[in-house]
């Protein structure tokens, strides 16, 4: 078989799996098209807005994880100070601040070069660790917008771990 042979195989759209993974666990979704698909997670904290993306030119389902926080502009120096520190802790994806919209979202992509497949695992794993980024930083951010403290204060707060029961 040659190279040629190979790139003329039909693929299966990545977009695909994720809707299985949506519908699997009772997730509301919409299909935008081909190229995109929105699902909406209720977490502890916020409701996640998750938006996937099938990049096909650079072979990438793109994943973009947004929270109910808008971020005034009087908070947003703080913010993307914030982000900063919370990026330098993390080994995939990134947090990130959308200066129009005052939104701030997690971001990751998931490369499929080659022909490779995506599976429900790993359409799983991309959503999981986008919710567990959100949630476990959440509340730094509220921290910043709602009480107006530092990002240093924040990400500390946010972090504290109590242990044991009242």
């Amino acid at each position: 078989m040659s190279l040629i042979d190979l790139s003329e195989q039909p693929r299966l759209n990545p977009l695909d799996v994720v809707e299985q993974v949506a519908a699997g666990n009772g997730w509301a979704f919409e299909r935008a098209g081909d190229d995109e698909i929105t699902i909406i997670v209720s977490g502890k904290w916020s409701e996640y807005q998750v938006s996937y993306t099938w990049m096909f030119n650079i072979e990438a389902l793109h994943l973009a994880c947004a929270f109910e926080l808008k971020v005034p502009e009087r908070c947003r120096i703080e913010v993307q100070q914030l982000i900063s520190l919370i990026n330098e802790q993390m080994w995939v994806g990134h947090l990130d601040l959308w200066i129009q919209e005052g939104l701030v979202m997690y971001r990751h992509a998931l490369v499929l070069t080659g022909g490779v497949e995506a599976t429900n695992r790993q359409c799983e794993a991309l959503l999981g660790t986008a919710l567990d980024v959100c949630e476990r930083y959440f509340p730094a951010f509220q921290f910043v917008v709602w009480a107006g403290k530092s990002a240093r204060e924040s990400l500390d707060a946010a972090m504290f771990e109590t242990q044991g029961q009242a």
